[in-house]
């Protein structure tokens, strides 16, 4: 495993806040990792948008400026004064993160404005692939991934790993007013967003998120399939797959607090070894 470095800001805010990618990040080329980690910043910036908002309006508001933000760079205007637009900046004037990219992510955020939720799962797997996934995306494409089949397999890996995190976060979410279960799935098991707002910890609840859990565990595979000769250096990119096909393993099998399971050192050991074997 690589030597723990020392740690930039923008490092610090990537670890605090997305310690699964953090740590993935680690075993991209040394040349790569301030950039992606100013990627990974970006990504729990957008996050947050909506957490840290009163309202939806002022979560779009909080989007907009990041797009601003991105926009900016890529026009070659200085970047604002803040922690993680600076080094942003600094990685898409570089050529490194693509600009277009990074607005979509920030276009996806926008479901977790919508004060109905999301409606369908074929609305829950847009969102995935356009947020976790387009990270996932530009995290290839850093770290030197061209070949648009690859790409599309890092999508998908980054799709399994949002889905699972959305789902061990179901209760972190409802403390937050919040949930991103989709009603039809909800609706399946004769539930409401506000039963799930309620009481996340339900046995109901647990039913929904282990259906939604239970085909990850095939699609890891066939994701992973499709990973097999992405280059040494990239693979830090398709890493958090690993993570994701374990998630979802728990999370299918619907145990009292399967969903809420937390980051032990067998899923850190399993990052190691797919990085040792170089494929995942």
């Amino acid at each position: 495993m690589p030597a723990r470095p020392t740690l930039s800001r923008v490092a610090e805010i990537a670890r605090a806040r997305d310690p699964d990618r953090f740590l993935c990040a680690l075993f991209a080329p040394a040349e790569r990792r301030e950039a992606l980690f100013a990627l990974i910043a970006y990504g729990s910036e957008l996050a947050r948008a909506r957490a840290l908002a009163r309202n939806p309006i002022a979560a779009l508001m909080r989007l907009q400026w990041w797009r601003e933000t991105v926009e900016a760079a890529a026009a070659g205007r200085p970047p604002p004064r803040h922690e993680v637009a600076e080094p942003l900046h600094g990685a898409i004037a570089a050529g490194l993160l693509p600009a277009a990219e990074l607005l979509a992510m920030a276009d996806a955020r926008e479901a977790e404005a919508e004060e109905e939720g999301i409606p369908t799962r074929a609305a829950l797997e847009a969102y995935l692939r356009g947020t976790a996934g387009g990270l996932a995306v530009a995290a290839g494409r850093l770290l030197g991934v061209r070949e648009g089949v690859a790409l599309a397999a890092l999508q998908e890996a980054g799709a399994l790993y949002g889905l699972a995190g959305v789902l061990r976060g179901v209760p972190a979410l409802a403390a937050q007013r919040r949930c991103l279960l989709p009603r039809d799935a909800l609706g399946e098991q004769g539930l409401a967003m506000e039963a799930v707002l309620a009481a996340p910890e339900a046995g109901a609840v647990r039913e929904v998120i282990a259906r939604l859990a239970a085909p990850g565990e095939a699609r890891c595979r066939a994701c992973a399939l499709a990973l097999r000769g992405l280059p040494p250096a990239a693979i830090a990119a398709a890493l958090p797959l690993v993570l994701a096909r374990r998630d979802l393993r728990r999370l299918a099998r619907g145990g009292e607090g399967a969903h809420q399971a937390g980051r032990g050192l067998g899923d850190r050991v399993a990052v190691l070894a797919a990085w040792l074997r170089g494929r995942v």
